[in-house]
């Protein structure tokens, strides 16, 4: 994510960082290549224009120039005008409402659909809501039938009418069905065209008039850099609509969109899709995002990211086998679970403050413990329980059994015994300490 413009943006700071003094010379340097950085990752010349001349104000104004780390000032100002320019602040979802109305628009191929769910699947299980997903789109083929296997996947009910071509009369019939069985979220999906036209904006705008939506969010593949921005100005022309969801952003090395769509629009980024799975949606938080970019990590996330996964009553148990030496690899394997459940392993690490840099150009495969689950699956349900059996004719039973080798097999029993030890030293606080812990890192 932002790869690109990460590395440009360290770049353009070593030149304050190389030298002995400073002069506004070197600042005006600097700043002119974080204004090429933002050019290169799609931002408008405007916009980088306006960013670079009120950071050099500012940097002026605090006098970096007589600052004991002026590289360090200059980052920490950039860093705030960039979250400025994002938002600066989260704005949350409205709803207010009983039930709420959310209506999704979008061009055709943005995401509408798969992030209707998505956003259905966080209000469920991050909000408690019961949630009703509408089936709006009757033109596209198979739009319906998409919806419903979604739907299906998250155990979230559909509203639909194959029959019915008039998304209008769709939508007000699923608010009454949401009335009359309780349902607190409304989130109705709309049709899409391959370019903005007029028919599919009178049509959205008729659904607006007609449900009057709490809130109206906009879809949209930031990969398409300004050319998303200037579709979001469309809709907004139109709609006024509340938040973006930009989809994508987890293979967006330039972030063009996310930087400029909040100052073109002035409209808040709600959320951004990090990923095809269904729980791939994170909430927007621009000072975090801003962090990403400028390789400072993202340990708050990073640490909610572990938190959605840990269970306070599985983890007591856990401490306790620590403690008394009875951690085995069933255990082992169940916590690999938890940690794949977390996301990217890439993006993960890039979340964890200085490691970033380090893991760039490292090919960080998210199959990677596969080998590792064939190693433990391989091995005998005794085996399992108390790894002390596992002797050297085992091993070689285990490496055959998981398609490995000895030596594989035994780097997995290392690191087995590697963890045991490391949480043994800190089963006192468990793994609630050690989320303590992190959190402190930033």
């Amino acid at each position: 994510m932002f790869q690109s413009l990460t590395d440009k943006l360290d770049r353009a700071f070593k030149i304050l960082k190389g030298q002995g003094h400073i002069t506004e010379i070197n600042v005006s340097e600097t700043l002119k290549e974080v204004r090429k950085a933002l050019l290169d990752a799609d931002v408008s010349y405007k916009i980088a224009k306006e960013l670079t001349d009120t950071i050099k104000k500012k940097a002026i104004g605090q006098n970096v120039l007589q600052s004991i780390s002026p590289g360090q000032l200059m980052i920490k100002i950039v860093h705030d005008e960039l979250a400025e320019l994002m938002g600066s602040d989260h704005v949350d979802l409205n709803l207010k409402a009983n039930p709420s109305i959310i209506l999704m628009a979008g061009l055709q191929g943005s995401g509408k659909t798969t992030h209707a769910a998505k956003l259905a699947y966080f209000l469920k299980h991050k909000k408690a809501k019961k949630v009703l997903l509408v089936a709006g789109d009757v033109y596209r083929p198979a739009a319906i039938e998409q919806l419903k296997v979604l739907g299906n996947q998250i155990e979230v009910d559909v509203f639909s009418e194959e029959d019915n071509k008039k998304p209008v009369d769709i939508s007000k019939k699923a608010l009454s069905h949401a009335k009359e069985y309780g349902y607190n979220v409304v989130i109705i999906d709309t049709a899409g065209r391959l370019s903005i036209d007029e028919e599919m904006m009178n049509e959205i705008g008729h659904i607006k008039e007609a449900v009057n939506p709490h809130e109206i969010l906009f879809v949209v593949d930031s990969m398409t850099g300004q050319d998303a921005v200037n579709t979001a100005k469309a809709f907004n022309d139109k709609l006024d609509f509340d938040g973006v969801i930009l989809t994508k952003l987890d293979g967006d090395t330039r972030g063009g969109a996310a930087l400029t769509i909040r100052s073109v629009v002035e409209k808040p980024i709600k959320f951004v899709g990090v990923g095809e799975k269904v729980d791939a949606l994170d909430v927007f938080y621009p000072k975090r995002m801003a962090d990403r970019i400028l390789g400072m990590g993202d340990i708050v996330s990073f640490v909610e990211r572990a938190q959605e996964q840990y269970n306070e009553e599985e983890a007591r148990k856990i401490q306790k086998k620590f403690a008394k030496n009875q951690f085995n690899f069933n255990d082992f394997i169940d916590q690999i679970h938890q940690i794949k459940k977390m996301g990217n392993m890439k993006d993960l690490m890039g979340m964890i403050p200085g490691l970033g840099k380090a893991i760039k150009n490292i090919d960080i495969d998210d199959n990677a413990f596969k080998s590792i689950e064939a190693i433990i699956q391989s091995m005998t349900k005794e085996e399992r329980e108390n790894p002390s059996l596992l002797n050297g004719s085992r091993k070689k039973r285990i490496a055959a059994g998981s398609g490995t080798d000895i030596q594989a097999v035994n780097k997995i029993i290392k690191q087995f015994e590697e963890t045991c030890k490391i949480m043994k030293m800190v089963s006192g606080g468990g793994k609630r300490q050690l989320m303590q812990n992190l959190s402190k890192i930033k």
